[in-house]
């Protein structure tokens, strides 16, 4: 029998042909379904539905209730806050089997989403943008933006560490954290290397 090279609470149920990264850890009731796939160093909380077909890249953090549906991907570094919600399919009725109509989300590299926030499917999440709590995604996020609100809205930008940023009369602002500058252009954020 092959070594698990990651962790599993003896309470999670992780089904056959699934591909799981070294060191991710899968804690207690969380229940990993086949076909999917979760990159190095993650961390699936308690209660978690990680189901068939998803794809989380690596150090991808999943708090505790949170159900991740077909249709679903996560790239690298992505923040799940507890109870967030995806959905994919956008008109869902109980009598009707709408299993052919998945719609893709992709959560980009380094974004956040917070607290009982909810991603409304076919609405990709920029690059390490910000979903505050609570808010309700219903339309594309940019990279590095900072979303809040039912319906959300977005109300600045944000950098990779996390922290808001001011920019200058030169369409210019430095993280405070890591003192790396971000350009504002044509109402897009990019970092400067």
């Amino acid at each position: 029998m092959k070594k698990q090279n990651y962790f599993a609470h003896e309470t999670a149920v992780i089904d056959e042909s699934c591909n799981i990264g070294a060191d991710t850890k899968i804690w207690h009731f969380s229940h990993i379904m086949s076909g999917c796939t979760i990159g190095e160093g993650c961390n699936i909380g308690q209660n978690v539905v990680v189901s068939p077909g998803v794809i989380l890249g690596k150090n991808v953090k999943v708090q505790n209730n949170v159900s991740i549906y077909t249709g679903v991907n996560c790239e690298d570094d992505v923040f799940l806050g507890p109870s967030m919600v995806f959905t994919n399919v956008i008109n869902p009725r109980s009598a009707v089997n709408r299993r052919n109509e998945y719609m893709e989300t992709t959560v980009r590299k380094g974004a956040s989403i917070g607290a009982n926030a909810t991603i409304v499917c076919g609405n990709d999440i920029g690059a390490y943008s910000f979903i505050g709590a609570g808010a309700v995604v219903v339309k594309e996020v940019k990279p590095y933006a900072l979303v809040v609100g039912n319906p959300s809205r977005q109300i600045g930008w944000i950098s990779e560490y996390g922290h808001r940023l001011t920019f200058d009369d030169t369409g210019i602002a430095v993280c405070p954290e890591s003192k790396e500058k971000y350009e504002l252009k044509n109402n897009r954020v990019n970092k400067i290397t």
